[in-house]
């Protein structure tokens, strides 16, 4: 049986997953500071817009009215998708405090209340039929509580699979960190993408890996990517080798 799959759009990566991503699956879109995440994930969602599949962004670390302009920037207009109530932005960054926030139709009022996000998420996907969800960052979530970081990537997962949403969870790391962010998350998820930064001959070069991706054959390959104006570009022909990571 042929597996239905979600096209991401980001120009080279479908290529490297035989066709893109499994549906349901839950990725962890792992990397350290300036790799890229977001911006991997605002394409995402835009890319799905266009194509009429309507989408959800978990905002825990930028202010939305931030993140709209963010990605205004690269060609990415939401608000009329959100006035068509194809999108829908959940804030769980502001606890609805300030005037912008009282603005945002699905606010978290407390952020670290995880059911109270889960509530809050499930509204939102029923509400534009969302097929694609991004949260950036699910580290926020367990920062503090690293013990319950696996158990709630599970819950994530249980939600937006059983909702029938293709999921991003983007997840940090310290630059010298080789794991994907939080014990055991890599168990959890569907796929895991690493992005990386590294110093190679006096130049930082970014590159991209899939780990695993659960459903599909995909490039075991570390292959190098650009961020433009029109967001990412990744090179699938093109395979990078990063000998040694700096150790602190």
């Amino acid at each position: 049986m042929a597996i239905e799959r979600v096209l991401t759009g980001i120009p080279g990566f479908d290529e490297i997953l035989n066709g893109g991503i499994p549906k349901r699956n839950v990725v962890l879109l792992a990397g350290g500071p300036g790799t890229g995440k977001s911006i991997f994930g605002y394409q995402y969602l835009f890319n799905g817009l266009v194509r009429n599949q309507p989408g959800v962004l978990v905002a825990l670390e930028e202010h939305p009215v931030q993140i709209r302009l963010s990605m205004a920037q690269f060609g990415w207009d939401i608000v009329p998708y959100e006035e068509r109530g194809k999108f829908a932005m959940v804030d769980a960054f502001t606890a609805g405090i300030g005037e912008a926030a009282k603005r945002e139709k699905y606010v978290v009022r407390a952020p670290d209340d995880f059911q109270m996000l889960i509530d809050v998420l499930r509204s939102a996907v029923k509400d534009v039929d969302a097929e694609r969800v991004v949260v950036d960052s699910v580290t926020t979530l367990y920062i503090t509580k690293p013990t319950l970081a696996r158990s709630m990537v599970l819950q994530l997962k249980k939600v937006l699979s059983g909702l029938g949403c293709t999921s991003i969870l983007i997840s940090q790391v310290s630059v010298t960190e080789r794991g994907f962010g939080g014990p055991g998350v890599e168990h959890a998820a569907d796929g895991i993408i690493r992005l990386d930064l590294d110093e190679i001959n006096g130049e930082l070069k970014r590159s991209i890996i899939v780990w695993k991706m659960r459903g599909t054959a995909h490039s075991m390959r570390r292959h190098p990517f650009e961020i433009t104006d029109k967001g990412l570009i990744i090179k699938p022909k093109e395979v990078i080798m990063v000998t040694q990571r700096r150790e602190e």
